[in-house]
């Protein structure tokens, strides 16, 4: 058998690059109509707010159910099986006629389907890419930004000009086509790792008592867990509500807050991530904590651009606090899962990963209703500059992992002979 490698490894990137700009891209569309299905349904800013938090709450109880099944079974199937299962859940969002539909095709279909689709990925870019794993991540990720960049304007645009509903259809039908492309490309990664002789990746099944063993014994993984759901609790609150906020806060139309309130933040991403991500490949052959140490400085730069972005008066001011906030949030995604495979056995990186998306995604899931109840309450600018403090609180995490638990649980990279994967 052919050995995997060359250009496939960077086929896969590709082929991924697309399902994950849909499954981000799927997200953002809620948040982008918001006001539209508020005014359409009559929906309170508040039940608004639940449909999210019920989308993230189960993407963080399903999420490790997927992780185990990434590592028992083929990773190709679970990417197939959880694209088409988000795109058909986006497609009937757009026939929802009240709060209980929503929850429904939004919150359960959509949300429990995306939760199957990043452990498997991750877990593939993993698996044929070791010396360039970062950077494979890197740009599997700025996936994510533009997925939420193209689809806070288009939805916003054909929903003033077709309706809300027109904008879940348009992108779901995109996403079942994808997935039946992505069936007919992707390769058998259980005979691959066979192929290239990783007695990580041996094709028996796995227990789960082993995984559980190898994971929540590692005081890291916590710590990178409870760090992310910080950062995940700032990214949900930011991404579900920013659009309302400049439409009402600046009065500018719909489409122009859908397009603006993401395209400053994921523009200078992309460059945090690419650029973090290049640097991190190379500084982490020289000290093997320089993965932490790059989140750790993304998170904590963050912080000020975040409680900045609420609090000003002066859109232009906001425009560059979103792009600072989005330069260092690049920097911390260039090595959110690069970093916990340095402490995790190749044989369970896909539970891992699921593992801390489940704790982030549960903790994460509060932030839209929060926000909305203090919009409600309070401000919105008010709410959206607090979420700074969480930031920082994460960064400090990171911090604490990096002085008193990373060494001891850093795992060695396997050695691979000439010519394999990486």
């Amino acid at each position: 058998m052919k050995k995997p490698g060359g250009f496939y490894k960077w086929e896969l990137i590709v082929i991924l690059w697309f399902a994950f700009f849909l499954n981000q891209g799927d997200r953002q569309i809620f948040n982008s109509v918001l006001p539209l299905i508020r005014d359409d349904l009559g929906l309170s800013d508040v039940q608004l707010g639940l449909v999210a938090t019920m989308f993230t709450f189960l993407y963080g109880i399903f999420v490790p159910f997927a992780g185990y099944a990434g590592d028992a079974m083929q990773k190709r199937w679970i990417v197939f099986l959880s694209l088409m299962t988000f795109s058909l859940g986006t497609v009937f969002t757009g026939i929802s006629g009240g709060l209980i539909l929503l929850i429904v095709f939004r919150s359960i279909a959509t949300g429990v389907g995306e939760a199957f689709y990043y452990p498997a990925a991750n877990s593939l870019i993993g698996q044929y890419h070791t010396k360039s794993r970062a950077m494979a991540m890197a740009i599997h990720q700025t996936a994510n930004y533009t997925g939420i960049v193209v689809s806070g304007f288009l939805a916003a645009w054909i929903g003033e000009k077709y309706g809300w509903r027109v904008a879940f259809f348009t992108f779901g039908v995109a996403g079942v086509i994808l997935a039946l492309i992505l069936m007919l490309r992707l390769r058998n990664d259980r005979k691959d790792a066979q192929a290239e002789n990783l007695k990580e990746e041996k094709v028996e099944r796995i227990p789960i008592k082993a995984v559980l063993a190898n994971t929540l014994t590692k005081p890291t993984l916590g710590l990178l867990a409870l760090a992310f759901g910080g950062m995940i609790f700032v990214h949900i609150g930011y991404l579900t509500w920013m659009p309302t906020f400049l439409h009402e806060k600046f009065e500018i139309s719909l489409t122009r807050a859908g397009f603006s309130s993401v395209f400053y933040h994921h523009l200078l991403a992309y460059g945090g991530v690419l650029l973090a991500g290049y640097l991190s490949d190379r500084l982490s052959q020289k000290f093997m904590s320089a993965r932490m140490w790059v989140e750790f400085t993304g998170l904590l730069l963050g912080f000020p651009f975040i409680y900045w972005m609420g609090a000003t008066d002066s859109l232009i001011m906001c425009y560059v606090a979103l792009a600072g906030f989005g330069f260092f949030r690049g920097v911390y995604d260039s090595n959110l899962f690069a970093a916990l495979f340095d402490v995790i056995d190749i044989r369970y990186r896909a539970s891992a990963t699921g593992l801390m998306l489940s704790f982030a995604f549960i903790i994460g899931s509060l932030s839209p209703v929060i926000l909305g109840w203090v919009k409600e309450n309070l401000t919105l600018s008010q709410g959206l500059s607090y979420l700074g403090f969480v930031y920082l609180g994460s960064a400090l995490l990171i911090l604490v992992a990096i002085k008193f638990t990373f060494k001891k649980d850093y795992v060695e990279v396997p050695k691979l002979e000439p010519n394999t994967v990486g």
